[in-house]
């Protein structure tokens, strides 16, 4: 008990001590041991590297993860040690609503069929995201968090205690200009050679961790090359995903003619995605050319070869199913709405719609 008490009334000491030190340096009454200019330069490189370390690891979540009511439940569940709900990304849930509208739609019409495939694509696209976001957390963000919750807590706390051994070699300095009496020097001087000493063992602990912090930048570095990898994979991912889907959309009917015969929508191009320039003319729509063609057979009672663009079900026994890029015959018949022709191939005929044929010459 008597040892405890005596342990708290010298921590007490050293506290008020260490406090009188602190405030008279400040008010320019007391004299401050320097840190040399190495250590100095260490301690600033490794405040630097906390700062940057923890915006750059809170701009890689915004990244990864742009809702932030969802980054504060996965950082509650974290701390809880506990698995966050499994929840659709946004590609993935735009995904969800393109492919139910497409089957709403119809997965037989164009616009249905368009939109399933969308759907599609995007959901490929979520997936490729989801594990971009793992791999980044994995391979860049831990770390970078282990840094700032580990090795630099560490620093700060040796930082700390170089900064109270610092006040109490000081403190021990003051006392000892101060000392009258030849035994209080003698007491003083034994206690300044302790207070340098811990201090100098504080300073070298302080100044090895510190030169550690180069081992991190290497450390870091190798991490964000695996998240560029990362990067890089999803990329090309998203990239090929989108290029196939240009091309199966490239393949829709390049018209669609309103039931009014009024209205047509622009045709879809097929552009290589490298090649586009921000300042190139954009290609004249060729609507009245592909329609003429149409209408021009409608007027005659003559026949035209047509390549089917995609494949389409008969909706009944009157119509006739078709495979993509098969070459069928094609006529019109009085009466007929502007929509539909006469196909035929070998001994089967039925109607088709002229909005999944290209006219060939």
């Amino acid at each position: 008990m008597d040892f405890n008490v005596k342990k708290l009334a010298a921590d007490a000491g050293t506290f008020l001590s260490r406090a009188v030190q602190f405030t008279e340096e400040k008010l320019g009454q007391a004299e401050k041991t320097e840190l040399d200019a190495h250590l100095e330069n260490l301690l600033a490189k490794a405040e630097s590297t906390k700062v940057w370390t923890e915006k750059i690891m809170k701009q890689t979540e915004v990244l990864l993860q742009p809702n932030p009511n969802a980054r504060i439940e996965e950082f509650v569940y974290e701390k809880l040690e506990r698995k966050a709900p499994s929840r659709l990304n946004n590609q993935e849930q735009l995904a969800q609503y393109l492919i139910d509208a497409g089957n709403d739609f119809g997965p037989g019409t164009a616009y249905g069929n368009a939109l399933i495939k969308c759907g599609e694509t995007q959901r490929r696209i979520g997936g490729a995201h989801r594990e971009l976001v793992q791999t980044g957390a994995i391979n860049f963000l831990t770390p970078l968090r282990n840094f700032i919750e580990g090795d630099y807590k560490t620093i700060s706390k040796e930082r700390k205690l170089l900064q109270n051994k610092r006040l109490d070699l000081d403190a021990a300095k003051t006392r000892l200009k101060k000392g009258r009496v030849a035994e209080a020097r003698a007491s003083s001087e034994q206690e300044l050679r302790i207070t340098q000493s811990e201090f100098d063992r504080q300073a070298e602990i302080t100044r090895l961790l510190l030169e550690g912090i180069s081992s991190t930048h290497a450390h870091h570095l190798r991490c964000m090359n695996d998240f560029v990898e990362a990067q890089m994979t999803y990329f090309a991912e998203c990239y090929q995903y989108m290029l196939d889907l240009q091309k199966q959309l490239g393949s829709f009917p390049s018209t669609f003619v309103s039931n009014n015969n009024q209205s047509s929508l622009t045709p879809m191009q097929s552009v290589p995605l490298p090649s586009i320039s921000a300042s190139a003319p954009l290609p004249a729509a060729s609507n009245s050319v592909v329609t003429s063609g149409f209408s021009e057979l409608k007027a005659t009672s003559g026949s035209r070869k047509a390549r089917v663009l995609y494949d389409y079900d008969a909706a009944n026994s009157s119509e006739l199913s078709l495979l993509a890029d098969e070459v069928i015959t094609v006529y019109s018949m009085p009466g007929m709405d502007s929509d539909w022709l006469v196909g035929e191939r070998v001994n089967q005929k039925g109607k088709v719609p002229i909005t999944y044929l290209e006219l060939l010459n």
